[in-house]
């Protein structure tokens, strides 16, 4: 009886791990990075995106395939209740990154998000808390919104969608 469970078990498990599939990067396509807009925070999105890329080896300087990317960092006043006692900050970052690929002139992958998140804002500019929870949120919006485009990036297909853009 033992023997029959254990056979069981053993198919089963077999089903589920032949029903699995794995679309990462069969081509062994590499990304090289070209311009990142965004100032300060580009130049944290472009640190991003090469260790990231080269964690998976996705990275080549020489590749023909040349990510261009831009963030973006809005904050607006958000008043959570009737009475106006918490208000917070919410601070929206919007990423936008386009793969072209040189050799045929075309875009082959293009990625859109924005996230967002709140802090509890403090009422007066001399409270560096404000400062450094906001700049904290834009640092973790743009680790997430990268994780995500690698994410999207390993099992996306690079074909051409539109010339000369």
């Amino acid at each position: 009886m033992f023997k029959i469970k254990l056979s069981i078990l053993l198919l089963i498990s077999s089903i589920f791990l032949s029903c699995t599939k794995n679309n990462v990067n069969h081509e062994g396509v590499k990304y090289s990075i070209g311009y990142i807009g965004g100032e300060y925070y580009g130049l944290i999105l472009k640190n991003l995106l090469t260790n990231n890329l080269s964690n998976f080896g996705l990275y080549d300087n020489n590749s023909n395939y040349r990510i261009e990317a831009s963030i973006t960092h809005s904050t607006e006043l958000f008043i959570t209740n009737i009475d106006n006692t918490s208000d917070r900050m919410k601070v929206k970052s919007s990423l936008v990154v386009k793969v072209y690929d040189t050799r045929f002139k075309c875009v082959t992958n293009k990625f859109s998000k924005d996230v967002s998140q709140f802090y509890i804002f403090a009422k007066s500019d001399r409270y560096i808390s404000n400062n450094r929870a906001e700049k904290k949120i834009r640092e973790e919006n743009t680790e997430g919104l990268v994780k995500n485009f690698i994410n999207n990036l390993m099992v996306s297909e690079n074909r051409c969608t539109k010339i000369n853009e």
